[in-house]
């Protein structure tokens, strides 16, 4: 039996899984095995980790916020003023809060001020 050439297409995705892993140390960027071993497994934590992002930049706003109201007032935190901010219907998002809080303390308690009212 003759021997086939194979084609150009094989050798083209080994290429493209290669730039991919360019920047990958070792083998891991040399080897054609390895190298779709670890494109998988960075595909992965990419995909996992966009959501873990999500959770802690809000975890993180939500702290910010809770940290700068208690500071004003003893028996108001973040959960009575999220709580206040949606029975006067302000639509304020976190991410807005947490940086009106860093940047200009005065504005929030001024919001807080106007919703306790």
């Amino acid at each position: 039996m003759t021997r086939t050439r194979r084609g150009y297409i094989a050798r083209r995705r080994r290429t493209k899984i290669r730039l991919f892993a360019s920047t990958f140390r070792g083998a891991h960027s040399r080897l054609t095995r390895t190298t779709t071993q670890q494109k998988m497994r960075a595909l992965v934590s990419a995909h996992r980790d966009r959501g873990r992002q999500k959770r802690d930049f809000r975890r993180l706003w939500i702290t910010r916020i809770n940290a700068v109201i208690r500071e004003k007032r003893v028996f108001y935190s973040y959960s009575r003023l999220i709580h206040d901010l949606y029975k006067k219907q302000l639509l304020l998002n976190r991410k807005i809060l947490a940086q009106i809080a860093i940047s200009n303390r005065n504005c929030l308690y001024m919001i807080s001020n106007e919703i306790t009212k």
